[in-house]
This record gives structure tokens, sequence and C-alpha cells, in this order.
């Protein structure tokens, strides 16, 4: 569990550390990245996991989950990263994006150690999602 205190002795709870993840040398929490996907319109729910990446190890890699009405293309897809592009500093930019339905536990929990290992297995064998898009394809 990760958490600060303010100067009145406070404590916030920020989120749970091993979802915590390193991406060139930086330190990300899938929590605030989430934060910026939700806020856009075409975005139902997400869930964000470390990419491996052969040179800055791991990227931020989001799974969507679409709102009624819109469709799994790479014009959405480009949309929401130039959304997250316009709320995020830069080495926090989600560089990947999958459109999925998101595994849950039975309480509706989203098992991101599913999602994490699932990519890790993809990128390994070179496989591809089908409405799976790379922001260096998308211009």
């Amino acid at each position: 569990m990760t958490a600060s205190r303010d100067s009145d002795g406070y404590l916030t709870f920020i989120g749970r550390a091993d979802d915590v993840f390193k991406a060139s040398d930086y330190r990300l929490s899938p929590f605030e990245l989430e934060s910026a996907l939700i806020e856009h319109a075409a975005v139902a729910e997400a869930a964000v996991v470390p990419s491996p990446h052969p040179l800055r190890h791991a990227v931020p890699k989001a799974f969507v989950t679409l709102a009624p009405g819109y469709t799994p293309t790479r014009d959405v897809a480009a949309d929401i990263l130039a959304h997250c592009r316009g709320t995020l500093a830069p080495y926090k930019w989600i560089r990947r994006i999958e459109f999925a339905p998101l595994p849950k536990t039975v309480s509706g929990k989203i098992r991101r150690v599913e999602l994490r290992q699932a990519e890790a297995q993809r990128r390994a064998s070179g496989e591809r999602g089908e409405y799976e898009f790379f922001e260096e394809e998308l211009g």
C-alpha cells in the first residue's frame, strides 16, 4: 500500500505499491494514468500495465473498455492518446492502447495481474491484439 502524510498528520491512500512500475527509469502509478484516461468521453473503464519495450524497459499500456456508441478504431485510439498527452507529463504518456474487456474478480475489481502476464507473453511472442495500437504507428 502507498500513502502520503500531509503537514497536519492526515494520511492519504494513493494506491497499491505492487501496481507501481518503472518506465524509462521513472516510477509510474497506474491510478494516475487511468484517471487521465477515464476523463475522455470514449473511455468507460481503463487499466494501465507495463508493456515490455526494448529501449525503455517498459512503457505504459492502457487496456480500455469503450463507452457505448464508440467503436475500437485507429482514430479513437489516436484521440484518446492525444487527450492523455494534453493532461500528463511526457514521461507518463501512455504509449500503447488496446480495446478489450477487462478481467475482473467476483467483486468487480480489475485483475491487473492477468493483464500484466498476458502483455508480457504477447510481447515475448510478438503477437498483436486485434484492436491494439502503438503510439509510434498512430503518428
